[in-house]
């Protein structure tokens, strides 16, 4: 797959760039999670995204699933927080994959965060994500959430 990269502004002193990584260098964004403690991880399978200013401050990882894609990873750099960085990741990845639902689990104190980007807490998901869903939930408090394009109506 071709790499994409963009520049993008973030605030107002910074150039940050977003980049979807090619699979060969997936091990930069588990190495960036290790590094915060996180035990998020990329898959081989998964499109890994970042930001950049040089070094990595954001990352998440996408994976195709059968009717759309399932969003891990989400995290941002501890120093690099509040500053609309994860918001900015989550658009851009919406607007690249426009045509095709969204779909994530989280902590419930969460979906306000998720739902200022456009997504909604749902119970309509794929089989093998409902499946994963319920495994989880065992062991963790999490809600599954959809992004929804919003949609101009027409009166």
């Amino acid at each position: 797959m071709m790499r994409s990269k963009s520049n993008a502004v973030i605030n107002n002193t910074t150039t940050h760039y977003i980049e979807r990584l090619p699979a060969i260098q997936h091990i930069l964004l588990n190495k960036f999670y290790r590094s915060h403690a996180s035990r998020m991880r990329a898959t081989p399978e998964a499109e890994a995204w970042v930001i950049r200013n040089p070094m990595i401050i954001a990352g998440l990882s996408l994976t195709c699933v059968t009717e759309g894609y399932w969003l891990t990873g989400l995290f941002v750099a501890p120093t690099q927080r509040k500053q609309g960085i994860a918001q900015y990741l989550l658009k851009h990845i919406q607007q690249t994959y426009s045509t095709l639902p969204i779909w994530l689990f989280c902590h419930p104190d969460l979906t306000r965060f998720y739902e200022h980007s456009g997504f909604r807490i749902t119970e309509q998901l794929p089989a093998q994500l409902h499946n994963r869903l319920l495994r989880y939930q065992k062991h963790k408090n999490l809600v599954a959430m959809q992004y929804f394009i919003e949609r101009a109506s027409v009166d």
